[in-house]
């Protein structure tokens, strides 16, 4: 399946947004309100108000699948391994679970750190966001998320690639 470039570009910040403090937590359940120690972060989007499409994604269990999916692709792959390097990958893996689960409407707490503070010492270029952004496409294919709901996300996405790409 082709996927619309200018859109998928800009997808790829989810798969980075480095954490902060809190513990890895899946977000199959409720996600608890935050508390003192543990503050919402910034997710960098407005949620969607379409519940047609956070069901799209197969709900929160779907977003766990698609973010876990996407990131051990990423770690994986040999065009963008490097990046990961050092980083914390079962708390990437819940706070990118918990920005899309945001973002889709799915009513979850972001507890990460904003996207251009997490990426700004990563030195991420074009060509490693368009890898990130073809793992995250083949997660939502895999989860069986249609292509117009891919879309949807990704458009919500597009704006933060300017906080993610820094070289």
């Amino acid at each position: 399946m082709t996927h619309s470039k200018p859109l998928m570009l800009a997808a790829a910040l989810a798969l980075m947004a480095v954490a902060a403090a809190a513990p890895p937590a899946a977000i199959a359940q409720d996600t608890p309100a935050p508390t003192e120690a543990a503050k919402p972060g910034d997710p960098g989007a407005t949620p969607m108000s379409d519940q047609a499409v956070f069901e799209a994604f197969h709900g929160k269990a779907g977003i766990q699948r698609i973010a876990e999916a996407a990131i051990d692709r990423s770690v994986a792959d040999p065009r963008i391994a490097e990046v990961f390097k050092g980083i914390d990958i079962a708390k990437l893996k819940t706070h990118l679970a918990q920005q899309l689960c945001y973002v889709l409407g799915g009513g979850c707490a972001y507890t990460g750190r904003d996207m251009a503070s997490s990426h700004k010492d990563l030195g991420v270029n074009m060509a490693e966001m368009n890898a990130l952004v073809e793992n995250l496409q083949w997660a939502m294919d895999k989860e069986g998320v249609p292509f117009r709901a891919q879309n949807k996300l990704l458009a919500k996405l597009a704006p933060m690639k300017k906080d993610v790409v820094t070289r």
